[in-house]
């Protein structure tokens, strides 16, 4: 009996032993490696003994939604423990492209272990977000739309449309601070944003509902190719207002203030080929209506003197892309490359105005010359037809100079897009051709002088002596124009406290607060910089902060804050989301101050 006992406790000590022997292993698992910009992540931490001093890697890219959410498991079977520690994480991508999660750390027995470090990929937002939000944040997130609103779904090839990307949220939903994340690269489209000024909030109507709305952004595209062409998803970050499942005293849910990424669907745009028959030989690409003529500054000058023509195509459609018919002369005019010009105006209704090539022209000879009509070919995509406009000949009238010993010819360009060339002579007096050189130089020799002791010598002696009490006297006033503008900065910096603390105090009073705020953070550029007040604008502090190196990620940011000023003013804020923005200039100020010094 006593045998059997001793066996049993052998087995048992070699069990713990074996079980307390088991190496330690701390890995990160990954719910997905690829996603969209719009879907979340989940991230864990798992270990299989009992650690301490957990600590997380810096998810740089990402904004956490939850976390950590720590499990414990701890399972003893046939005599063997397992046991498993996870730390989890939901996060958020903030931008697209390829990146490393850091390794997570934790002590196990006084040593230090270290997870390996993981890849994620982060693609354009997907139609469908992550279901890993509860029922109240589907519930809210299911009325709140961004759509891209497409002025043309079967337009030409090279016809403008436009693309309004809208925020349509519900009259009784706190939305605030619409952030952009991603915008579209409109692959195969010319393309051109337009500016919008101020945010408006509007009313509206979408799914036949009455939805108060926003214009976040304008696009005007030209479609390059023709098929099925389409625009990639434009995404945000916003703060919403959602109920959780916590009550108050009077049995009302509380709200929470929390950041959801959001993103329109993907549009598909038909774009229609232009069709063969009735194409011109001349037409290059231009679509829209247009008008053309070619006119010049006079008609009657001398040989030798100048005249400007122009060759001017205006109206409406692809300005900025189609090609001006070149100009041909004949050969006694003597035509010098063009000079192009544009005045165009892109708005949602496309490009309208004019481009011009302009050239310089200058006659040989007397004579009466004549300037050939050119002609330019477009399609109209209203009557969809080919339509050829042509210019006058125009007669040029030399009336003065020498007469040419050769009959003036027209010597036209293979095709519109080529300059004619032209082969001019001019006979010259047989021995005449070298009289602008000079055969006789008269040179006359130089008397060398001894450079010991001569006046160069004793004036190259004298400047060092002379040039270091200058050089003193300038560095002295240098460092004092340099503490003038440190005193100017320190000014600087107490009016942005100044103007900081304006907005704390108005916390609540969100009119109050967003003002302050914004004028914080212009007059901290208006410091920095030293400009005026009517030089303010987001375009230009954008400029200024790039002039100075500042990293592109922190201008961004402060003008999308700029902008989030201006959206808070028209719509309601909390104020968690007011002292977060006061926080996010704060720390932004402070890191572009320190990038500047």
């Amino acid at each position: 009996m006593k045998v059997i006992k001793n066996c049993i406790l052998f087995f048992l000590v070699a069990v713990s032993a074996v079980s307390y022997a088991q190496e330690v292993e701390f890995k990160a698992e990954l719910s997905k490696e690829t996603l969209g910009l719009n879907e979340r992540l989940r991230m864990d931490f798992i270990i299989n003994k009992a650690g301490d001093n957990f600590k997380r890697p810096e998810f740089k890219n990402f904004r956490v939604k939850a976390g950590p959410l720590q499990q414990v498991s701890q399972v003893y079977r046939n005599g063997q423990e397992t046991f498993k520690l996870s730390y989890g994480y939901i996060l958020v991508p903030k931008s697209k492209g390829k990146f490393t999660i850091g390794s997570a750390e934790i002590e196990v027995d006084g040593k230090i272990y270290k997870t390996p470090q993981k890849e994620v990929k982060v693609t354009a937002s997907v139609d469908k977000d992550d279901p890993n939000s509860n029922a109240y944040e589907d519930e809210v997130m299911d009325q709140i739309h961004l759509v891209a609103e497409v002025s043309k779904r079967n337009p030409y090839l090279n016809e403008g449309l436009a693309v309004n990307f809208k925020l349509y949220i519900p009259f009784d939903l706190n939305v605030s601070n619409p952030r952009v994340i991603d915008m579209p690269k409109f692959n195969n489209f010319w393309s051109q944003v337009i500016d919008i000024d101020r945010l408006r909030i509007q009313q509206g109507k979408y799914n036949g509902q009455a939805y108060q709305f926003v214009t976040l952004r304008r696009v005007v595209l030209y479609p390059q190719a023709s098929g099925k062409l389409k625009i990639e998803p434009f995404t945000i970050s916003l703060k919403v207002r959602i109920p959780t499942n916590r009550r108050n005293r009077f049995g009302q849910p509380i709200y929470e203030t929390t950041d959801k990424n959001l993103a329109s669907n993907t549009r598909t745009i038909n774009v229609k080929t232009l069709p063969i028959a009735g194409k011109p030989a001349n037409f290059t690409g231009a679509v829209g209506d247009f008008d053309f003529g070619v006119s010049t500054t006079k008609n009657k000058l001398n040989a030798s003197e100048s005249l400007e023509a122009e060759v001017k195509i205006s109206g409406k459609g692809n300005l900025k892309l189609l090609n001006i018919p070149k100009l041909t002369v004949p050969s006694s005019l003597e035509m010098y490359e063009p000079e192009h010009s544009e005045s165009v105006n892109t708005n949602l209704a496309g490009m309208r105005g004019s481009v011009t090539d302009s050239y310089t022209i200058v006659p040989s000879y007397k004579g009466k010359y004549t300037i050939p009509k050119i002609s330019f070919s477009y399609f109209d995509p209203n009557s969809e037809t080919y339509k050829t406009l042509s210019s006058n000949p125009l007669k040029i009238d030399v009336e003065n100079g020498p007469q040419s010993g050769q009959v003036a010819t027209t010597v036209p360009a293979t095709d519109s897009s080529q300059v004619a060339t032209t082969s001019r002579k001019r006979s010259v007096d047989g021995g005449q051709q070298f009289r602008f050189i000079k055969l006789n130089g008269n040179l006359q020799p130089i008397d060398q002088e001894r450079f010991f002791k001569s006046p160069a010598f004793w004036v190259l002696l004298l400047i060092p002596l002379i040039a270091f009490p200058i050089g003193f006297f300038v560095k002295r006033r240098r460092e004092r124009t340099v503490d003038v503008k440190g005193k100017r900065s320190k000014r600087a910096g107490k009016l942005v406290k100044k103007y900081l603390s304006d907005a704390k105090k108005n916390l609540g009073q969100q009119q109050e607060f967003y003002n302050a705020l914004e004028r914080s953070l212009y007059n901290y550029i208006k410091a920095k910089f030293l400009i005026q007040t009517g030089e303010m604008s987001k375009e230009r502090t954008a400029e200024l902060l790039a002039e100075r190196d500042v990293d592109q990620s922190k201008i961004d940011q402060f003008t999308e804050l700029l902008k989030s000023c201006e959206f808070a003013r028209y719509t309601p804020s909390s104020d968690v989301q007011m002292k977060e923005d006061y926080n996010s200039a704060a720390e932004l100020i402070s890191k572009i101050d320190k990038q500047l010094k």
